[in-house]
This record gives structure tokens, C-alpha cells and sequence, in this order.
């Protein structure tokens, strides 16, 4: 098959195009390098246009004899602050409105979208008393008190987290994660009028080899990475409890490849985990990695950043159910390797990209 990669010169983009090309298919990649993500312009052994995804004319000369396209671009991360928004919002939602244009007008009726666990918002909580609930935002006070955990809403206590379905109510609590629900919204809305097929891939915490650096948008991964580089220690906010789970990018392109490979049903998005299934707090991430560098033993500050969420786990059964997916890389053996992976240059604004 003929697949469009948009972001495809990108962290995951880039090991998306080399899976596929691996199992046979033909790949052309889309890539506007957003400083965010890139230092420098990478190399690619693909064919790789420099182009914009919000820029129709760009894709409706990419888009003949495609049969997918997996799309990958977009501003990702916890960002800077609400003057980011602009950004987000063109970037992640018009570029996919312009994207699904361009589909529609040549025929192409099979999309892979780059969805985020950031759209469940905080995970799956239950009461003692009141069963599952939606877990309230945590308060300042709370947060000031060495108190993470979420309280139930309706008399206070604090919750116990539960692994994530798909079918879970979104709660988006960041502007990325507004803009990644958005993009599920537009995406569904076009498969209901095309009879097209979506699959939306809900990324948990992805890992691996050439992660951006040096830059806010940044994964926690790479973060704890940059600080042992400079051979300080990785600070971890809170108490390090924090339950997330890592998957490593290698994982994440075999799920593009499966969903390549599978059509999803006509005229439907349907949402899927991917994820390894089997949880780790932020603290054993950070002390993993340091121990496997050789560096400083990590730091809990404690404290918060503005709409951070306490515990985001998922449940993989759906993704193995309809795509055979299962994640295959090991928590221990996979940050070990990223150690001494490399990661992509330190992001800075680029002024041309020729």
C-alpha cells in the first residue's frame, strides 16, 4: 500500500515510516519541522516533503494513489502556557480539518489518527461509597499539603485509581488534550460523511530512541534524560507515585503498522489504546533511568504543574481484541536501552529549514 505519513520526519513519525516501509509499503512523509520537535532538519530515507498540513495545495500533490494515511503531525506536550493556544488550535485542529478536505476531494477514505490518553484527563476512579465517579480537579490546598490523590466529588474522599476503557467519558484538562479530542470530534464527523474508516490511537507515555530535547514540550522521559546528559538529577513533582504507562516507540509504530493494515469499519472512529498495560509510577521511571545512566539519584520536590493529572492507566484488551496489537518491549529492558539512546538535537526556533 501507498501511505502518507503527516509528521513523519518526527520522533514517532519517523519510526512509523521505517515499521512500514519494513513490512513492504511504499511511504511518502509530510513534515512542517516545528522547532518544538526538531533542532535541526533531520535526514530521512524516505521520500520527505517539507510542507505544512494546514496547506491544501501541499497535500492534494501528495495525496494521489494513497490508500492511508497516518496521520502523526501536530504540537504535542503539556506546553508553556494558555499563550500557546493559537498554536495548538491551528496546528492539531485546522491542519486535521484541511487534511480531511484534501481526503475527501481525492478519494481517500482510510485514516490512522495520532489520538492521546490526555483526552480521558484524569483516569479511572472509584469511591468507596459512590462507585465509579469522575475525580474532581485537586485542589490548591490539597497540593500545598502533600495530598495528590483526587477526592470523589460527592463526599470528599480520596479515590482509587482503575485502569481506563475506551469508552470512558473524554475530560480533557490541558489545551492539548482539548485540541486532541477535537481532533477524534473532526475526524468521526468526516467518516460519518464519507463512509471513510478511522482508527484513533490513544498514545500513553511513548519512549525511545531520538526523543526531542531541551524543549517544554517534551515528554517526562526525555526530560529525566536531558537532566542526567547535564549530569544533574531528575526532578520528579509530587511524591513520584504518579502511575502512567510507558510504552516504547517500537510498540507504537508496530500498532500504526497493525492499524494500517486493518481496515477499521466504514463511516465509524473507533478509539483505541495503545499502551503497555502494565503501569509504572513516575518515581520508578526516573530512578530506573538514573540508575541505568550512572547519574544522580532523582529528586521529589513535590509541588505541581497547572493541570497535570495524578494517576492515567489503560486498559490494552481492546487493541489486542481488533488489531492483535500487544505491546512487546519490557519497562526494565526498554529504559535501559533509552539510556544511552540518542535523542534529537536541543529544539530551537529555526529560521529556514531549506
Amino acid at each position: 500500500m501507498r501511505i502518507l505519513v503527516t509528521g513523519g520526519a518526527g520522533f514517532i513519525g519517523s519510526a512509523i515510516a521505517d515499521a512500514l516501509a519494513d513490512r513492504g509499503h511504499c511511504v511518502v512523509l509530510l513534515d512542517a519541522f516545528l522547532p518544538q520537535a526538531h533542532g535541526t532538519v533531520p535526514r530521512s530515507c524516505h521520500p520527505l516533503v517539507q510542507g505544512d498540513v494546514r496547506d491544501a495545495e501541499v497535500l492534494r500533490g501528495l495525496l494521489g494513489g494513497v490508500d492511508v494515511v497516518c496521520h502523526q503531525a501536530a504540537m504535542v506536550g503539556h506546553g508553556v502556557d494558555p499563550s500557546d493556544m493559537p498554536d495548538y488550535a491551528s496546528h492539531n485542529d485546522y491542519g486535521t480539518a484541511v487534511l480531511l478536505a484534501a481526503m475527501h476531494e481525492s478519494g481517500v477514505r482510510r485514516l490512522v489518527l495520532a489520538s492521546s490518553m490526555v483526552v480521558y484527563g484524569e483516569g479511572r476512579y472509584r469511591c468507596s461509597q459512590h462507585s465509579l465517579v469522575r475525580a474532581a480537579p485537586r485542589r490548591a490546598d490539597d497540593l500545598a499539603a502533600g495530598q495528590y490523590e483526587p477526592r470523589c466529588p460527592a463526599c470528599g474522599t480520596p479515590l482509587e485509581p482503575e485502569v481506563v476503557p475506551e469508552d470512558a467519558a473524554p475530560d480533557p484538562r490541558s489545551t492539548y488534550a482539548a485540541t486532541k479530542l477535537a481532533q477524534e470530534h473532526l475526524a468521526a464527523a468526516w467518516a460519518r460523511q464519507t463512509g471513510g474508516g478511522v482508527w484513533a490511537l490513544r498514545y500513553h507515555n511513548v519512549y525511545g530512541p531520538w526523543m526531542p530535547s531541551g524543549t517544554p514540550y517534551a515528554g517526562v522521559a526525555s526530560l529525566f534524560r536531558s537532566a542526567l546528559h547535564h549530569g544533574e538529577a531528575p526532578i520528579v513533582l509530587e511524591d513520584g507515585r504518579q502511575r502512567r504507562d510507558f510504552v516504547h516507540v517500537t510498540d507504537v509504530a508496530a500498532a500504526n503498522v497493525a492499524a494500517v493494515e486493518t481496515e477499521a469499519p466504514q463511516g465509524e472512529l473507533d478509539a483505541l489504546n495503545v499502551c503497555s498495560g502494565r503501569p509504572h509510577t513516575i518515581g520508578e521511571l526516573a530512578a530506573e533511568l538514573a540508575r541505568a545512566f550512572g547519574g544522580p539519584t532523582p529528586r521529589i520536590v513535590g509541588g505541581s504543574r497547572p493541570n497535570d493529572v495524578r494517576h492515567i492507566v489503560a486498559d490494552p484488551a481492546k487493541a489486542a481484541r481488533v488489531l492483535g496489537f500487544r505491546a512487546e518491549v519490557d519497562f526494565g529492558a526498554g529504559v535501559a536501552a533509552f539510556a544511552q539512546d540518542p535523542l534529537r538535537e536541543p529544539a530551537a526556533v529555526v529560521s529556514d529549514f531549506a
